[in-house]
């Protein structure tokens, strides 16, 4: 391995636009440090596009449609174990095709930011050693993401770090990073006058965040209650939803105290300039709400990851969890009418954040294994730890 200059290979996959942000966070990071030769592969749309495009259905589908389904597949497979038949099958999807990049492009390292654990397996068929990463990229841990053959972990929260270590990862494998989110966030703003031209100052402004495709249900029942209020504005973010789009600009587009955006670039410039956010509880939007000291107001979590991840956050006391509009209307009415219940949520948000995510995972890779001055770092098949303990 060339110490200036690694090779790394990150795997993600396009099941919501999570992991792909996170692992462009991770690539922006390796790019502010100088190092370019970084390739993000979506390796089951590139190995398998037809299962891939199925499976993405389907897990749109279940969202919308079956959400108690996918949750008990979700809460059924939690505790698995990467030594079953059941592991080997889901983690052996593209091998060929990850076999052929490798060849390739022929990385010093692969990091995961989706559980779809090929290497391991590829590795034991082939005699190759690589240096393995985790990132979590959500505030639940799965037992998808545990392998005995990963040499470091790096998780959202400290709490994270500890259930990790007694699911059987060695301590010193697992680091409390937070998830990666872009590097747009750990910088201030100026305003953009596109965004701020019609807001009141004397209101609070609230973001709507919609998801990447748009598929919050009830949007427009939180929306009406917000815009009656004199206390509050509304700045709705739509995603790839352009029906979406079009509907509340029909319906609210003349109102002084709303605005309507579709797939917003800027999410950190427009985070910025809101006083709260209501928003599904996907890792990485919680984890730029977190960044930009964000009180959040989760709508309908789905069973599974999500509603895991809303649970968390409110049992830190930084997030409130809602199931019909109305609650979720009434929530934002109360912390804002109570000025001691807002400091204190301020307060254990900036308790939990955890500034330049990126850049600490990206430091920490650099040093453990392309640093000049490190000693030989060992592999997962060096270090395996018992998968009984897992």
């Amino acid at each position: 391995m060339n110490p200036k200059s690694p090779k790394i290979m990150v795997l993600y996959a396009s099941y919501g636009d999570g992991h792909y942000q996170a692992s462009k966070a991770i690539e922006a990071s390796f790019h502010q440090k100088g190092i370019h030769n970084v390739i993000l592969l979506d390796l089951m749309a590139m190995a398998h596009p037809v299962i891939n495009g199925l499976t993405k259905f389907v897990y749109m589908q279940s969202f919308r449609t079956l959400p108690a389904v996918y949750g008990w597949v979700y809460n059924v497979t939690k505790d698995m174990q990467p030594d079953t038949p059941f592991s080997n099958i889901l983690h052996s999807f593209g091998m060929r095709k990850l076999a052929q990049m490798i060849t390739d492009h022929e990385p010093d390292l692969i990091i995961h930011t989706f559980p779809q654990l090929v290497m391991p397996k590829l590795m034991k068929k082939t005699g190759l050693s690589l240096p393995l990463v985790n990132i979590v990229t959500d505030f639940d841990l799965h037992g998808r993401w545990i392998h005995p053959e990963v040499d470091r972990y790096y998780v959202a929260t400290d709490d994270l770090r500890l259930e990790a270590v007694s699911r059987g990862i060695p301590e010193h494998r697992v680091l409390a990073t937070g998830i990666p989110i872009k590097p747009d966030f750990e910088r201030t703003h100026e305003p953009d006058p596109q965004i701020t031209g019609k807001l009141d100052s004397e209101k609070k402004t609230v973001l709507l965040m919609a998801g990447a495709y748009g598929v919050m249900q009830g949007i427009r029942d939180m929306i009406q209650p917000l815009l009656d209020s004199e206390e509050f504005q509304v700045i709705a973010a739509c995603g790839k939803n352009t029906e979406l789009q079009r509907i509340l600009q029909e319906q609210y587009g003349d109102r002084p105290n709303f605005q309507v955006f579709g797939f917003v670039n800027e999410v950190a410039r427009l985070m910025q300039t809101c006083d709260c956010i209501i928003t599904k509880p996907g890792g990485i939007t919680l984890s730029e709400s977190l960044a930009s000291r964000l009180p959040m107001f989760l709508y309908r979590p789905v069973p599974g990851q999500e509603l895991n991840n809303a649970l968390y956050l409110e049992s830190k006391g930084i997030a409130s969890v809602a199931y019909t509009p109305s609650a979720l209307v009434q929530q934002v009415k109360e912390l804002f009418n109570a000025e001691d219940k807002l400091t204190e949520r301020q307060m254990r948000i900036e308790l939990m954040r955890k500034p330049n995510s990126a850049e600490v995972i990206v430091s920490d890779i650099l040093e453990q294994w392309f640093s000049e001055e490190q000693t030989p770092a060992l592999t997962g098949a060096e270090l395996a730890y018992p998968v009984g303990a897992v």
